[in-house]
This record gives structure tokens, sequence and C-alpha cells, in this order.
């Protein structure tokens, strides 16, 4: 069972700990920034996505946002899943004769990436005659100062806040002050289940805080998307974040598509014409005014060319003109901004990117937060500083926010501000009951441990599967075979490359039990999940070579746990890579991240391990019995 932790005592010893932690995590991630600059080779950042080499050079131009940008195509594997996103901090390298790596001496900043093109917002046009000069150059990841420091601002502004909504929201957030309620009569949903009515309630009563937990398949967005909807029918506009642009993306277009106007601030992660037609970016550029500021900035542009030739009065008088002209470039950008803002119901942003320039000085009634048990404390109270009431959505059963610092971890900086709240104030606490995804059994297991077994299965959902007489949960014991895990590459990362080739052999056989075509025809999705990147890596490319697998490709995911998170398949296989003569399970101890892996199956779930190392753990050990009673664990010998 996931456990409560002690409440909190002080806020202020408790902002002062998360300030202390955040600088162990800041020093970690920098000092292992540097050691990957100066040690990794680029094959290694290559293959690990932190970076592009050889790159080719695009177009330059200057973007809607008057920023010099430039292009940069990607030459290499573009199968590999890149860490490039929206306003992440790179920069760029050569690579000479002699293997000799020399980065040039600015940063620059992604403004837009998809699988092979990215643009980049340049310093000047000097950094691109740098970029151009010969030779192949490559752009990679740079160590993100920014968003660092936004937080470490942030927590600072909380701790100083003193008789203003800032220090009523801290003092009820993580202090003693009970959260407040008005009273209103309620509202009936009928699209809606009982717990997530009731969870939209709560969050129009809120007067400061409500969460709604919403457990795997439990439709959270849903009910998130109806409190927002009915939120916008008492207030004019308020903002909604999340940590990842991922997970904004997710709900922005669940609100575009109910019709819900809203201002996305910085650019999607999956980019299509409908998610950028809701970007800051392109409503700008869209905007009837823009014309005449592009030519205007054009015009400065030219005019900066010129100014030190001519006469003194010349250089005079084209100085006079260039501020008349950038006094009237400031008037419509305001101007155009006024717009923007004031026909969005919704801005959305993440978490830092509330930061953002165009959003100093605004303030919002109430700040949704999606994926809250995903997102740093520090990273919340950026936004928490805009806003008069705060609504947190997520589910802290799932993964937490990825810490780096080992020690930072156990000190608590992985203990989420959602965390927090849920365990000093459950008053405010909503908990959505009904899954709508997976076979009851396979939902049982994860209901008793993580969710007090409070949850149930939709009638719908209850008996789900793809075969008569088929058995939901199979656990394939692999200790009589005498697999062994290895540590591989530079990382270490561990692989267990005979289970991976067993877990190949049953989703082949899986496949045929189904029939091939039945799998074509009905487009039955399989999930193939390790906790372990390197044997993610390894099941990817034996799929790629083999010539079984080659017309199911589009319906056979492989990922890490954090890269399923939010996803669901109608058959999932899990490979937990982990045996060993002692015992040792690394990181498959955060149980949050098997809560996770095994709550994807909508109707079919194997699990690869070796029961004699992992059931030296209570969760492993009665994860086993339950699929024991449930399903059936299969002894594999050599």
């Amino acid at each position: 069972m996931m456990d409560n932790k002690k409440p909190i005592a002080s806020p202020t010893a408790d902002l002062q700990r998360q300030q202390l932690l955040l600088r162990m995590e800041y020093e970690y991630e920098k000092e292992e920034f540097k050691r990957q600059t100066e040690t990794m080779g680029i094959a290694r950042k290559v293959k690990r996505g932190l970076s592009w080499y050889p790159v080719q050079i695009g177009r330059s131009y200057y973007n809607s946002l008057n920023q010099f940008v430039v292009e940069i195509i990607r030459t290499g594997d573009k199968d590999i899943e890149h860490a490039f996103e929206f306003g992440k901090p790179v920069c760029f390298f050569r690579q000479g004769y002699d293997d000799k790596i020399s980065y040039m001496n600015f940063t620059a900043t992604v403004s837009y990436a998809d699988e092979e093109r990215m643009v980049v917002a340049l310093p000047g046009q000097g950094a691109l005659l740098e970029i151009q000069s010969e030779g192949q150059v490559g752009v990679q990841l740079y160590f993100d100062e920014t968003s660092y420091r936004t937080m470490f601002d942030a927590l600072e502004d909380v701790l100083r806040a003193k008789g203003n909504r800032l220090a009523e929201l801290r003092d009820t957030l993580i202090g003693t002050l009970l959260p407040r309620k008005r009273e209103l009569f309620p509202i009936r949903f009928p699209w809606l289940n009982s717990t997530q009515e009731e969870a939209v309630n709560k969050v129009l009563c809120a007067k400061d805080v409500s969460i709604v937990h919403g457990p795997p398949g439990t439709g959270k967005t849903t009910t998130l998307v109806e409190a927002i909807y009915e939120t916008l029918h008492r207030e004019n506009q308020v903002l909604v974040c999340a940590q990842s642009n991922t997970a904004v993306d997710w709900i922005s277009e669940k609100l575009v598509d109910r019709g819900v106007p809203v201002l996305r601030i910085g650019n999607p992660s999956r980019v299509n014409d409908k998610m950028l037609s809701f970007t800051y970016e392109r409503r700008f550029e869209n905007h009837p005014a823009y014309p005449e500021l592009w030519g205007i900035r054009k015009s400065i542009r030219e005019m900066n060319g010129k100014i030190h030739r001519g006469s003194y009065n010349e250089r005079e008088s084209a100085r006079n003109r260039i501020s008349r002209l950038r006094d009237r470039a400031t008037e419509l950008e305001i101007l155009i901004n006024e717009d923007l803002f004031s026909s969005a119901r919704v801005i959305a942003s993440t978490l830092v990117s509330s930061n953002h320039r165009i959003l100093t000085g605004r303030r919002f009634s109430t700040l949704f937060i999606d994926e809250a048990a995903q997102a740093l404390e520090a990273a919340c109270w950026i936004a928490i500083r805009k806003a008069d009431r705060v609504i947190l959505a997520g589910d802290h059963c799932q993964l937490p926010p990825t810490i780096k610092c080992i020690e930072a971890a156990r000190g608590g900086l992985d203990h989420t501000l959602m965390e927090k709240i849920v365990a000093v104030k459950p008053t405010s606490v909503s908990l959505l009951k009904t899954q709508y995804r997976m076979n009851e059994s396979i939902m049982r297991f994860s209901s008793e441990w993580f969710y007090n077994n409070q949850l149930e299965s939709a009638p719908e959902v209850r008996q789900r599967g793809i075969l008569d007489f088929d058995t939901p949960m199979v656990w394939i014991d692999t200790s009589e075979m005498e697999f062994h895990e290895e540590l591989t590459g530079e990382s270490f990362g561990r692989i267990n490359k005979q289970e991976a080739n067993l877990l190949l052999q049953e989703l082949e056989k899986y496949i045929h039990r189904i029939g091939e075509g039945r799998v074509l025809d009905e487009q039955i999705d399989f999930g193939l999940i390790s906790p372990y990147k390197a044997q993610v890596q390894y099941l990817r490319s034996k799929i790629k070579s083999s010539n079984f697998f080659r017309p199911f490709r589009s319906l056979i995911s492989v990922n890490t746990v954090d890269g399923f998170q939010g996803q669901e398949r109608d058959v999932v296989f899990i490979s937990l890579v982990r045996a060993n003569e002692n015992g040792q399970i690394g990181f498959l101890n955060d149980l949050r991240r098997m809560n996770v892996a095994i709550t994807r199956a909508r109707m079919k779930l194997v699990i690869l391990g070796e029961a004699a190392t992992l059931g030296q753990h209570a969760f492993y050990r009665k994860l086993m019995q339950y699929i024991r009673e449930e399903g059936k664990i299969e002894d594999r010998e050599g």
C-alpha cells in the first residue's frame, strides 16, 4: 500500500528543504552534463536521443516572434526517439579529423521539433556563420539552467510571500490552514459516473484547492475537461498546465474538441495542423495586424544595417525613424497580444513555460495542473504564483517525477505537492473509482495494493478478452532457465537477452493463437514494456529485423514504463530483466513503476521474470501469488 508521509510541520522549513534538495539535483545534473560532454562519445549521445549528428543546416529567417531561427535537418536514424522539444537549450559542435569535438561558444533554444527537423532560435546572425563554416556539425541538448533558475525563483517568492494570496495558498496547501469551500447546489452530469460527477462538483465548490485523483483507466482527463468547461461558465479565463509538453497537448486537444478556445504557449510535441492552429506563434502570425508589424521589423533591420553610413544628420534622422518604428512595433505587439489573450478562454503551457514573458503580470482565478503527481513541487509553484485557487489532477500511485540525484530523491524531492496535500488535506481529494480499461482480473491486484481495494470495473470491460477461455494474466517464471542479466554499454544499462528472446517467441505464439488475419483486421495492438532502456532497444532491433513481425510492426509498441505512461494496449508483455543470485532488483523497488506497467493492458497481461530473484520482495511475491490464483504461472525449464 502507498504510505502517507507525516503532516508537514512548517511551510517555511519544508520550502527551505525543497530548496536544498533542488540545489542537490541541480548540482548533480550540471556535473553529469559536464561529465557526459567530456567523456561520452557522439555515437552514444545520438543513440540516447541527446544529440543529432551530423545535421544539415536549412534556411534561416526571423520568425513571428522576431527571433532569428535556423532549420536543422536530422540525417541519422530517425527511429531513435530524441529528447529535443520546445524551450530546451541546445549547443552546437564540430568533430575534427582527429575525432576531437569542439563546442561553439553560444547556446540556442529549440522553438519546434519533430522526428526529422527542428527549428532553433539563435542568439544572432554571427552564430549562424559559425554553424555554416566548414566541417560536419552536430547539435546536442545543453544543461537547462533556465528551468532551474525559474524553480529557485518560485520557491523564493513562496517563502517570502506575506499578506497576499500566495501566502494564503502556501499555508493552505502545505501548512495548517484548512481548505475552504463555497456551498453550491450540485450539478448533474448524466454522461459522467457518480465519482466523476462528485469530483467536478468538488472542484466547483473549492475556494482554495481540490484534487482529482485518477487511477489508471478511470477517466481523469474526461473529468478534468468537464471541470474546466464548467469553471468557464463562472470565470472568463483559466490557466491549464502540466509538467510535460505531451500532457499539455493532450488536455489542450480535448478542450479544443469540446469547442473551448485554447491559446497554447510553446510548441506542441505531436505536430499536426490542428495542434499548431491554437499555438501562440501561429495565432500571432495569422493576426490581421501582423503583416504591418512584419514590414516594420524588416525596415528596422535594414536601417540598422545602414545606420553607420552617411553624414551625422542622416544618421540622426535614421535613428529617429527607427525609434518611431520601434514605438509602432511595440504598439502592434501589445494590440495583437491583447486580442489573442482576450479571445482565449484557456491559456495552456508547461509549468516552466507559465513563466514566459508574454504571461508576465497576468493573473488567473483558477489554475489546473494535470499530471501533477509527475511534477516537482518547485515547478508547481511557478504557476501557482499566478493563481487564486489550484486544482490538481493525477495519480501519485503512478510514475513520480524523474530525479537523477539519488540523495535528493531519498531526501524527498520526488515527494510531490500533490502527495503532500493528499496526506494532510484528505477532504480536498476526489478519488475516481470506476475504470473503463482493464479486464477485472488485471485491475484487481492494482486496486488491492495501491487503492485500498476501492476500484471497480465498468460492466462493459469486466470480462474483456481476445480469446475464449483465455487467461487474462500469466507469469512466465524463468528461474529454471539459467537466464542472466548483464550490464551493457557505457551507461551500464541492464539487459537480459535470453528473456527478451523468450518474450518474442511467446508474442509470436500468441499472434498465431489469435490468428494473423484477425490481428490485422481488428488492429489488435501489443505493448512490450521493460523498465530498462537497453532491453527496450534490444527488443526493438529484434522486431525490426524479424520477417514474422514485419506485417504487425505498426501494432507493436516497445518502450520503457515511462514511455507508456498514459497509454494502453490490448495485450501487454513485460520483461523484468533482473536475474541474479542475491535478489538485487534495483529500481524495480519503485512499485509505482510496476503499477503503471501492469495497468497498461486491456485484455491480456504476460510478465516474464525470475521468481527466485523477484520473489524476495513482498510486492512481487504477492503479485505472483495473485496470478497463481487468478491466472497461471508457467515454470520454464532450460
